[in-house]
């Protein structure tokens, strides 16, 4: 089933994300931790693509089809060009065809300093294209956008420009990158609606329940950390089981007002953490 049909039907929209184990000897690893997800009843899940982008080693399809094989869980499965040639785009599109995957969230990647960028691709909106010309309308296109602003972009403004090029060349859901401040979610989903971008939009939730997180998520993503989430922080950086359930609590907090402000749909990045995204729908099954 292709995504945005969900959309149509139910709101909010609720999913789950999960990488694939480094390692290919450990896939099955994985569906343990689908396993115990599947208690949340997302209406997706989806799974990132391998590190690096090589698909030499790239386990997301076969976890994507096993997934929606075995539990009947739509999936949908992400692809970055950053490190892509087009004759490994139309090998992954080929395999998404075999695996019945309908889904196909389109990214440019990372760039990694000092990694030999391929350099056919460099924008999603380009994988986009090249998967719509491809495809037709068999593979769904989704996309990814940030409510801060994409770190290399000059401005919001100009960010939701370059997010109107992604809606142009077919992507039909969008995601968000990991956020702690819902105003600024308000902010930009105001503004691109505004700008005609009328496409649903998922808030995309990470909860932070340990100080690893910390550092790392928010240089990856850039998001800016409100009052209340550094204070969350100061007072329990030292007290691993108060940081636990007080990034719980906050980020419920997120998904309950964004809820109640009428939000297309929320997606937990899970981190492979079955418990702390069971705890999270516990506190918000009464709004799904």
């Amino acid at each position: 089933m292709k995504i945005s049909e969900l959309y149509k039907t139910k709101k909010p929209i609720f999913s789950l994300e999960i990488f694939p184990p480094k390692r290919k000897s450990n896939i099955e690893s994985i569906y343990s931790t689908v396993e115990k997800l599947v208690v949340c009843k997302p209406d997706f899940i989806s799974v990132t693509y391998g590190a690096g982008g090589n698909i030499a080693d790239n386990s997301t399809c076969e976890i994507a089809a096993n997934i929606k094989k075995k539990y009947g869980i739509e999936t949908m499965a992400h692809l970055t060009c950053v490190n892509s040639t087009r004759d490994d785009v139309k090998e992954m599109i080929g395999r998404f065809a075999e695996a019945n995957i309908e889904n196909v969230l389109a990214l440019r990647g990372d760039i990694v300093p000092g990694e030999d960028l391929k350099k056919e691709f460099a924008h999603a909106n380009e994988l986009a294209i090249e998967i719509q010309r491809k495809c037709n309308d068999d593979l769904e296109i989704l996309g990814a956008c940030y409510p801060e602003g994409h770190y290399e972009s000059k401005s919001l403004a100009e960010d939701i420009q370059n997010l109107k090029y992604k809606i142009g060349a077919g992507v039909k859901v969008l995601i968000t990158q990991l956020f702690f401040d819902n105003n600024a979610f308000y902010e930009f989903l105001g503004r691109a609606r505004n700008a005609g971008i009328s496409v649903p939009v998922s808030a995309g939730i990470m909860p932070i329940v340990n100080a690893r997180q910390i550092e790392k998520t928010v240089q990856l993503s850039g998001a800016s950390l409100p009052h209340e989430f550094t204070r969350m922080i100061g007072l329990y950086e030292h007290d691993p089981e108060a940081l636990y359930e007080a990034g719980i609590k906050y980020a419920v907090g997120q998904i309950r007002d964004l809820m109640e402000n009428g939000v297309d749909g929320i997606h937990l990045y899970s981190m492979n953490n079955p418990d702390v995204a069971l705890r999270v729908y516990d506190e918000i099954r009464d709004l799904i």
